[in-house]
């Protein structure tokens, strides 16, 4: 869950604490032939700056795998079908429920993949599980948009956390942000011009698939499960994508 900005959430002193989830105990537990597709709490900090030697997949010979990270993957949805259709790139996808990245976990063994890793920790965490210009796509689709007035304190992309993902992005690293809420699109864009000096929109809409009469007719990985429905009940997706400075 995303924290406030005041939130300690960033520090070095915070810690995870033990879950009663039984998913938690799993994934501490995970069987022999899972070890290595997923990670839990501060276990995915402990390789900060130097992720692309943790996988299981032969490295690239005389080139550096493209790193995408994906934040709020779910049960793996849209980043296992990437991993499956390019497997010379690397994939870490996030999300803060053990349950859902159990399941990736799973899913990852069963499909042999060795190209991708499934994170369960804090958005806020992404200083202390990247070294500086390590992640070269990084993606966050759909997040909580937080409504009502007392809860957009709990808004992922305020400015603090836009400002620590900016030294993580490769020089020519992307971040891509999808979401059908208008008002938070708008919240994100102004933190965005507020950030001006720090990062370049590249590329933005207010209805992503306006110009395709068969968005409907859209898959996974094209869109996320999320996008497949607000598109059949005609919403507009909101996208942008920034690059640092």
């Amino acid at each position: 869950m995303p924290r406030s900005i005041s939130s300690p959430v960033y520090g070095p002193e915070f810690k995870y604490t033990p879950s009663k989830n039984i998913y938690w105990v799993k994934l501490k537990e995970l069987p022999a032939a899972m070890q290595g597709f997923a990670l839990t709490d501060h276990d995915t900090e402990t390789h900060r700056g130097n992720w692309r030697s943790q996988f299981h997949a032969k490295p690239i010979s005389g080139v550096s795998a493209p790193l995408h990270v994906e934040i709020g993957c779910n049960a793996g949805h849209v980043v296992l079908e990437w991993a499956k259709l390019n497997p010379d790139a690397r994939y870490i996808g996030i999300d803060w429920k053990f349950k859902q990245i159990y399941r990736l976990a799973e899913k990852i063994q069963k499909n042999n993949l060795k190209n991708i890793q499934a994170f369960r920790a804090n958005a806020d965490r992404l200083p202390s599980m990247f070294g500086e210009g390590e992640i070269d796509f990084l993606h966050m689709f759909f997040p909580d948009p937080w409504p009502k007035k007392g809860q957009q304190k709990n808004r992922t992309a305020n400015t603090r956390w836009l400002l620590s993902i900016a030294p993580l992005l490769s020089p020519t690293g992307i971040f891509h942000l999808k979401t059908d809420h208008a008002e938070y699109f708008e919240f994100i864009l102004q933190n965005l011009k507020e950030l001006d000096s720090t990062f370049e929109i590249i590329d933005m809409t207010k209805d992503l698939h306006a110009a395709n009469p068969q968005a409907k007719l859209l898959k996974i990985p094209e869109v996320t499960l999320f996008e497949r429905l607000f598109i059949k009940d005609g919403l507009p997706i909101h996208s942008v994508k920034v690059r640092r400075r």
